[in-house]
């Protein structure tokens, strides 16, 4: 594995975390040390570790993680900018002679990782401003709409209300004057569509449940148990900042939106929780969708005898 790096991917709540974690203690017995980078979208925030399942201090002590933690969240954080962080930290990493391993479930993280986004704009926020500026005399559902005139395939895959989507794609068509689904389209990485090889530095194992059921089930669970363990006093602590608002990539993080809507007196209790429970089913769904393009080994994570073979299979990539 000297010049390959190890992914460990999946969709949401399928124990990524636990195999990258088992797969470091492993190798600390074989005198090599493991560093894991995260590639989360969310966990790169500070004070949301509930509603993310981020891991435990203990957890963070015991293993070096890298992209925890490492923003307010008022800020963004790019696919792009993972994709240059992590660049950078495999070669930090493997200078001191450790072994770099890429674990979550953001999968656009990935691609831009392992392919790049060479075609597309950098932002520029000169133009995001004018068109924060515009948003808010006619609203994001206006602005969807201005979308589906110039570039009506973004915008029929683009909720009426996703203003980091909706703002991004009229953003590129301003840069560029073409259109986003055009670019993408020119990188078929980034289409999700087609099955492509990895290059030659990459392996990756996921983690695929082979019935869906079994994962909707345990993401009910898992977000009752966030519940319990004061979810909704976390966000409550971020309402009380002032600084946020629903319109920021952090806030739209599922599970987070809508207790804020429940904060906020939008929806009652049992909605709330019903609104998050078809959120992570979709998030999943989407996450699915991106596997399926990827060249990758698949182990379903709620069978044992699957789990042990994933397990081997990582231990056999980093020898």
């Amino acid at each position: 594995m000297s010049n390959k790096v190890l992914s460990i991917v999946g969709p949401t709540g399928v124990g990524k975390s636990n195999l990258a974690l088992w797969l470091a203690r492993q190798c600390k017995d074989l005198g090599q040390s493991i560093e894991i980078i995260s590639m989360d979208s969310a966990l790169v925030y500070k004070g949301m570790n509930i509603g993310t399942a981020k891991p435990s201090k203990a957890e963070q002590g015991e293993v070096v993680h890298h992209l925890i933690d490492i923003l307010d969240p008022s800020q963004n954080y790019s696919a792009a900018q993972f994709a240059s962080d992590a660049k950078e930290l495999i070669t930090d990493i493997k200078l001191r002679g450790n072994i770099p391993l890429i674990v979550g479930g953001t999968m656009l993280y990935w691609r831009a990782w392992v392919y790049g986004f060479s075609n597309l704009p950098a932002a520029n926020p000169v133009v995001r401003a004018q068109l924060d500026l515009e948003a808010a005399e006619i609203g994001w559902p206006a602005m969807h709409a201005k979308l589906a005139i110039l570039d009506p395939v973004s915008a029929a895959r683009l909720q009426v209300n996703d203003s980091q989507r909706v703002q991004r794609a009229l953003e590129v068509y301003a840069l560029t004057g073409r259109t986003l689904s055009e670019l993408f389209e020119e990188t078929p990485s980034l289409a999700g569509r087609k099955q492509e090889p990895n290059p030659d530095w990459v392996e990756v194992i996921s983690l695929e449940p082979s019935d869906r059921k079994i994962l909707h089930a345990r993401l009910q669970e898992r977000f009752d148990q966030m519940l319990e363990s004061q979810l909704i006093e976390e966000v409550e602590q971020l309402r009380n900042r002032g600084d946020l608002h629903t319109n920021l990539p952090a806030i739209r993080s599922v599970g987070y939106r809508q207790v804020w809507e429940y904060l906020a007196g939008d929806v009652d209790f049992e909605t709330m929780r019903q609104k998050a429970y078809a959120a992570t089913r979709q998030l999943s769904k989407r996450q699915m969708t991106w596997l399926r393009a990827m060249d990758r080994q698949v182990f379903d994570p709620f069978d044992a005898e699957q789990i042990k073979l994933a397990q081997k299979k990582c231990l056999a990539l980093l020898r």
